[in-house]
């Protein structure tokens, strides 16, 4: 690009940069001296490749989706929690709001994850240990007691029984009063990635498509701030992929939501501004910086240039990230709070949305209050105290960060090649679930996991207190521990909401949605009318698999 046309994309930038709302703070070095909101090429200096890099709120977002960067707004403080029972976490979203949070991120125990009930047998010894228990809109009630939906950016970080617990949600809103036109956050309901990495689905990827396509249906229709998919590589990259594996599933499971709406008959500059991400931070910091830059510029080019999208907010990758929890070690814990920092300013650097930190005892236990607040506070101290929120991008046109950004986009688009070559009519979708199938996607990550273990156990990696410098003073950690009084005190009141309801209703409502299950219908309004009769979780999904089966993998060696 020439120095000509560099000047005219600096103009630009500095219009919409001045015509955009700024937020109220000091943008001045500690020492007090005043930085510039953004840099670039010196002027009248030609810069070959440039139009790569790009200006931030430009096309291909390399640098930021924003011509403000942070200084319009800063990232979302979002904490990741749920433990125990309902007013248990409830407890625990007060501290977190009252303490600086921004928004709230449900974490769901391994029943509800899997849509069964708190007393069914499969429940046995796992209620409220990974998560919050939840078995129906009442719980919902609860969870949220004192928290106004209306007000609050609400995720839910579900997948397999996404939609009738995003149900429970709609109605425990509406039981506050809210409009729920209005309602604002994100439903995870990424079940490719269920099937490539985290193993938690209810049925075969095509009846869990079918609700996808549903949900993002109403939601277009219905709840058009709501985004009913977070495309998630976090799990990806914790089962021990490789980051251009990460980005590359990641955005391909994307493509594949994309492809979904299209044959939904959705109109993709309205349904693609509702899709959103969830990546993984993780140790190497100027990879972590060159993935995110690398996915904004991916996703903005294949859906102009793929699949036709035309409206600046549909081009937009928008990614919450959370810290490595693999990164986390159970030697020597408190380490894993400068872990968690450098992992987070690599988040804050490649231009993220919202955030989680991890708690330094995450590798042991869910975390504890006190552990709960430090990881919070992580995230004040860079945003507060580091004047990384001060300038958009600021390592833009590094040698090294420009490079690997292009390297791992490089890599990235080799693997978009090979998913669509696996599929019969070179479709995305196609292509991920005949990897799937073939379990292309668990062996080659399987694959990358065990190089890097190889690595380690050789001494080539290394990871302080495991393999190297493991002489410590430290003593034990207190640790937060789930009371099977609380498995026990779930299942009673389940019992009394099951007593005290309409059964007749229920069941009625459970015809309804087997019923809708036989035709085209979307299935979100039969859905919420079980969820406002007090159906549970696991009678919902209980007709779902009546009608659809299970899925089990097939076993490989």
């Amino acid at each position: 690009m020439d120095a000509e046309q560099i000047a005219a994309g600096r103009e630009r930038w500095q219009a919409r940069y001045d015509a955009a709302r700024k937020r109220d703070a000091d943008f001045t070095t500690l020492s007090g001296e005043t930085v510039a909101p953004l840099y670039g090429p010196p002027p009248g200096v030609d810069h070959p490749g440039f139009a790569r890099i790009g200006w931030p709120g430009e096309f291909p977002y390399t640098r930021g989706l924003h011509p403000t960067g942070y200084r319009g707004r800063a990232w979302t403080i979002r904490q990741f929690s749920g433990f125990g029972n309902a007013r248990q976490t409830n407890e625990r979203y007060r501290m977190l709001l009252a303490a600086g949070g921004g928004g709230l991120s449900v974490a769901f125990d391994m029943p509800t994850l899997m849509g069964y009930d708190s007393d069914d047998a499969k429940a046995l010894g796992e209620v409220g240990h990974c998560g919050v228990a939840i078995d129906s809109a009442a719980d919902m009630d609860v969870l949220f007691d004192g928290i106004d939906l209306a007000a609050v950016t609400t995720s839910m970080t579900i997948s397999g029984p996404a939609v009738p617990i995003f149900c429970m949600y709609l109605v425990a809103a509406e039981r506050q009063g809210a409009d729920l036109s209005t309602l604002d956050g994100t439903l995870q309901t990424d079940i490719f990635k269920e099937y490539i990495a985290q193993k938690e689905w209810l049925f075969a990827p095509e009846p869990h498509l079918r609700l996808i396509g549903d949900l993002m249906e109403y939601c277009a229709a219905e709840i058009p701030r709501y985004k009913p998919l977070s495309v998630s590589g976090y799990h990806i990259r914790e089962a021990g992929s490789t980051a251009a594996q990460e980005l590359a599933y990641t955005l391909a499971d994307g493509f594949g939501y994309v492809e979904l709406g299209l044959s939904r008959g959705l109109d993709i500059n309205r349904f693609a501004p509702g899709l959103s991400f969830f990546f993984d931070a993780h140790l190497d910091f100027f990879e972590e910086i060159a993935k995110f830059r690398a996915a904004r510029r991916i996703w903005a080019r294949w859906l102009r240039d793929v699949y036709g999208a035309t409206d600046e907010r549909a081009l937009w990758l928008r990614f919450h990230t959370q810290t490595a929890g693999v990164s986390l070690t159970a030697q020597q814990p408190v380490n894993n709070v400068v872990r968690t920092a450098v992992e987070a300013l690599a988040a804050v650097l490649g231009g993220t949305n919202s955030l989680h930190t991890n708690a330094l005892d995450e590798t042991l236990a869910l975390p504890t209050e006190e552990s709960a607040e430090i990881a919070l506070r992580t995230q004040q101290v860079l945003m507060e105290e580091t004047g990384v929120a001060n300038v958009a991008d600021p390592l833009g046109g590094s040698w090294y960060v420009e490079a690997l950004t292009d390297q791992i986009e490089a890599a990235a688009e080799e693997i978009f090649t090979r998913i669509r070559n696996l599929g019969a009519d070179g479709t995305i979708t196609a292509g991920i679930l005949r990897g799937i199938e073939d379990g292309w996607f668990t062996s080659a990550i399987a694959d990358s996991a065990f190089a890097y273990q190889a690595a380690l156990e050789k001494g080539d990696k290394r990871i302080v207190g495991v393999n190297t410098h493991t002489g410590t003073v430290a003593k034990e950690l207190e640790i937060l521990r789930i009371s099977h009084e609380v498995e026990l005190e779930q299942r009673r009141v389940l019992a009394e909401r099951r007593a005290d309801r309409d059964d007749a209703l229920v069941r009625r409502t459970l015809d309804e949605l087997t019923a809708a299950c036989r035709t085209e219908t979307n299935l979100i309004p039969a859905m919420l009318g079980a969820a406002r009769a007090e159906a549970t979780l696991g009678e919902i999904c209980g007709v779902l698999r009546a009608e659809w089966g299970i899925y089990r993998e097939p076993a490989r060696f």
